[in-house]
């Protein structure tokens, strides 16, 4: 498990996390949901030890993220982040070994190369390995990267379980990409030893895809729980000041939200 307790951190007189605790579960996605502004992306800085809360405490499967060393934490838990740029030319398969980093000291060895080449098979690009990363599009590096995301964390850890952790993973891809994203993601948690956490703007995504969905409003857990706890009118019309009409067939599983 992942959680957080009474995070709070503040910028001068601005307080972007008030008194914040949430759990995330393994062999599930979570989700964090918001608007411009509520505390996402801070939060996820905080569970990455970006940034340090002035109150509270982060833990992995029980334990203080702040007695991890970077390397132990490194082989266990890896980060997408909303930058994706890098200011000098690597092959894609060089980015992807970035991933590999906390596993060695000086060069990969086999175990290092064979989960490069299956993380860029399970999220299709091993084709473009030897491709010029700063050639490519944005969504191409959107994928490349969650290769090398996964390819930190491809093997099951020895104790305990691995955590993937994603700032707005889907900015820049075109619908198909979305969706096979989510159900690639759904595909990995087949392990049940994987904890994913993300944010994502797009809520039918949202309900359609997460196990848990936490939803901040300025700075602090407006809801928390499965999509019909957290989206509903009430706390939809609170966040996003817009008022939803909310379709579910449930003979299909499927949840919608139209907004006029």
């Amino acid at each position: 498990m992942l959680s957080a307790k009474n995070i709070t951190y503040s910028i001068g007189k601005k307080v972007l996390l008030d008194n914040v605790s949430v759990d995330f579960l393994p062999g599930k996605i979570n989700m964090i949901i918001g608007p411009n502004g509520a505390g996402k992306s801070t939060l996820v800085k905080v569970l990455c030890n970006q940034i340090r809360p002035e109150k509270g405490v982060v833990t992995f499967g029980g334990k203080n993220l702040q007695d991890f060393s970077d390397q132990d934490l490194g082989q266990i838990r890896s980060v997408l982040s909303q930058n994706l740029e890098l200011s000098f030319p690597l092959k894609v398969w060089e980015v992807v070994m970035m991933g590999r980093y906390p596993h060695y000291s000086i060069k990969p060895g086999s175990k290092d190369e064979r989960a490069c080449e299956e993380a860029m098979r399970f999220f299709d690009v091993y084709a473009m390995a030897d491709r010029n990363y700063m050639t490519l599009s944005g969504g191409e590096k959107q994928r490349v990267h969650f290769a090398r995301v996964l390819a930190q964390i491809w093997y099951a850890a020895e104790n305990g379980c691995r955590y993937l952790i994603m700032d707005e993973p889907l900015t820049f891809l075109d619908i198909h990409y979305q969706f096979q994203f989510m159900h690639q993601l759904v595909k990995l948690l087949e392990t049940n030893d994987i904890l994913v956490v993300g944010v994502l703007h797009d809520l039918n995504l949202t309900a359609k895809f997460s196990d848990q969905i936490t939803l901040i409003n300025e700075g602090k857990i407006l809801a928390s729980g499965n999509r019909k706890d957290v989206l509903n009118k009430e706390n939809i019309k609170t966040a996003y000041r817009l008022d939803p009409i909310i379709v579910e067939d449930t003979l299909k599983n499927s949840f919608y939200l139209f907004f006029e």
